[in-house]
């Protein structure tokens, strides 16, 4: 069964001078275009219902304007809703006196923003250092926790530099490390690696993936990018006009989309990296071959099948259960963009 961190249930958040007599007509369903147009109110969030699973990465995703950046600062109150339920480990957060979310904000969560967020005339041992000065931490274990995190994002040498001195995404693991070093079990990162070159976020996201492979923190990641979401979600979250339009890993978000809005967002991904051999397996009662791990990418499992016996194998869970097989003529299909009847047919099992 797997544990609830985070549950955010009938969020709902409207912007302007009269949210709670707007919410009946967005309860009705009025469009975010109509509510602006006709009543001069801004639909930030309807109806969000999401359980974030303890110890893993969710990730929030969608365009401009969808809604993500207003949910997760919903998450430690920095945006207060019109209505709705977050609780966290029990404890409805919207309910906390003032004094509670401020313990709640020093001890249980951090943020990281896409601009740094950084101190400019503070060093980066000092920024690393920042929260937990907040925490009431000083002296010599500050110093040394800083040190600790500023050596595990690769910044080792560069303690006394001002973030003037760095490169975007120097400054960007500055954020990280100064989030880590709290020691919160939650992390919020909105738009973390947005503003880097491409080469840079994909090198800040295999630090990411590496701390949480050791930490397992749960962590909450916005992102407008398909292919960051798909690398780096245990779950993803697509939202549509402040809507939330599916949620799932990403084989059900990819083989399953919930619309035409999600399968026309998904259509030019490399299918081949993405899709794992679990997707597209059969039943195994009669499967013979060389044994193909069930979260293999399709790009991997070509370059077996290709050579199996009847170019065919069988696909082993953590345990080497078998639990399906696959042959290449499948695979080969899959990777193809499929028109809606190969969606349908290529069914998530």
């Amino acid at each position: 069964m797997i544990d609830v961190k985070v549950e955010i249930s009938n969020l709902f958040k409207i912007f302007g001078p009269n949210p709670n007599g707007i919410m009946g007509l967005v309860k009705n369903g009025i469009s975010k275009h109509d509510l602006l147009d006709q009543h001069g109110h801004v639909l930030g969030l309807r109806d969000i219902n999401i359980n974030v699973p303890a110890h893993r990465i969710q990730v929030i995703m969608g365009l401009s304007g969808s809604g993500k950046s207003t949910l997760i600062r919903h998450i430690n109150r920095l945006i207060e809703p019109t209505s709705g339920e977050i609780i966290i480990d029990g404890e409805d957060v919207l309910a906390m006196s003032q004094l509670q979310l401020r313990e709640f904000r020093r001890s249980k969560i951090s943020m990281v923003f896409q601009n740094f967020g950084l101190l400019p005339h503070r060093t980066v041992a000092q920024n690393v250092a920042y929260g937990l000065i907040i925490q009431g931490i000083k002296g010599v274990e500050a110093i040394e926790r800083s040190q600790q995190w500023t050596e595990r994002v690769g910044l080792a040498g560069f303690e006394n530099h001002y973030p003037a001195q760095l490169s975007g995404g120097m400054r960007q693991r500055v954020g990280l490390a100064r989030a880590m070093a709290t020691d919160a079990e939650i992390l919020l990162m909105d738009e973390a690696f947005s503003a880097l070159d491409p080469l840079i976020r994909t090198d800040m996201q295999d630090v990411l993936l590496r701390l949480q492979e050791e930490l397992h923190k749960t962590i909450i990641f916005i992102t407008h990018d398909l292919d960051e979401a798909l690398r780096i979600g245990d779950q993803i979250a697509i939202l549509r006009d402040g809507a939330v339009i599916q949620v799932g890993d990403s084989q059900e978000i990819i083989m399953n989309p919930a619309d035409d809005y999600i399968a026309d967002f998904t259509k030019d991904i490399n299918r081949s990296r993405v899709i794992e051999v679990r997707s597209i397996m059969d039943n195994a009662a009669d499967a013979s071959g060389p044994e193909l791990k069930s979260t293999m990418p399709i790009e991997d499992a070509l370059q077996i099948l290709i050579n199996a016996t009847n170019n065919t194998g069988v696909v082993v869970d953590d345990n080497g259960k078998i639990v399906g097989k696959v042959d290449l003529d499948r695979a080969v299909s899959a990777i193809a963009r499929p028109d809606k009847e190969l969606q349908e047919g290529l069914r998530y099992k």
